[in-house]
């Protein structure tokens, strides 16, 4: 099994725990939140605050939803309208879809790709019980192929996932077939960036994972996006985040810089 195939199936395994875990993991550690600021165990709720969610957003969304996961919120910098086409890459169990669905109203509609079996069952639970008409949840490896129809979405977001994956240049590839052209098309992400990256022989399965060691530079982050065919590239904000303390003496300096930005981007 190549290392890009054990990788992924240490996201799907960890994350189909948390899923199932009703809020009590948290990315491959039960001690931190992905992409968490501090080694403090905090509710899924207060988790989420810190990264940049309402209480607002919170309330108005299923609780089954909210894991506490991601870096930030992307769903107030997209400014969102009703009648949208939203597509958000690594759902999980919702939260960013619901927050937009309650934006776009029925006129608009929210699809959910994930890769993680349990992630979209609860997902699809959440908008069953809840009465959401105008989502969906999709399976799908979106460095792959995202399970969408070119030029049609209004807006992609995300929120701590395009880290995890291999070829981020292939993702954001993707992202651009998706959206519809002209300068209507946008994405808003937010993601982790690092102060070094990994080299390959030396990844910890578990790290990446955990948002740590996928991440690329801010500046290679941003030269993905631009390579992929956007413009107007624009960070919106930015987040302090980890230091990341590394044994294997390969790694320069030995620590690590995690931060988390979100990024606005255009397709013409």
């Amino acid at each position: 099994m190549s290392k890009q195939s054990k990788i992924k199936n240490k996201i799907q395994e960890q994350y189909g725990k948390i899923a199932l875990a009703d809020g009590s993991l948290s990315c491959c550690s039960s001690s931190a939140g992905c992409c968490s600021t501090s080694e403090t165990v905090v509710s899924p709720i207060e988790s989420s605050k810190t990264v940049g969610y309402s209480q607002n957003n919170l309330n108005s969304v299923p609780q089954s939803s909210i894991l506490g996961l991601g870096c930030g919120n992307p769903s107030p910098f997209a400014l969102l309208k009703e009648g949208d086409i939203v597509v958000d890459l690594g759902s999980g169990a919702g939260i960013d879809v619901f927050i937009s669905a309650n934006i776009v109203k029925d006129k608009g509609r929210v699809i959910g790709v994930d890769i993680t079996d349990a992630m979209l069952e609860r997902a699809r639970k959440n908008a069953e019980i809840h009465g959401y008409q105008n989502v969906e949840f999709r399976k799908g490896d979106i460095e792959e192929k995202i399970p969408v129809d070119d030029n049609s979405v209004d807006v992609v977001i995300s929120n701590c996932v395009i880290n995890l994956t291999e070829n981020k240049l292939k993702t954001f590839k993707e992202i651009h077939r998706i959206l519809k052209p002209n300068g209507v098309g946008k994405l808003v992400i937010s993601d982790v960036v690092t102060s070094g990256e990994v080299e390959k022989e030396i990844i910890d399965e578990g790290n990446w994972c955990g948002c740590i060691d996928g991440a690329l530079t801010k500046d290679n982050y941003l030269d993905s996006i631009k390579k992929a065919g956007f413009t107007y590239i624009e960070i919106l904000e930015e987040r302090p985040g980890n230091v990341v303390k590394d044994d294997n003496e390969s790694i320069d300096k030995h620590t690590r810089k995690i931060s988390s930005i979100t990024v606005k981007a255009f397709k013409n």
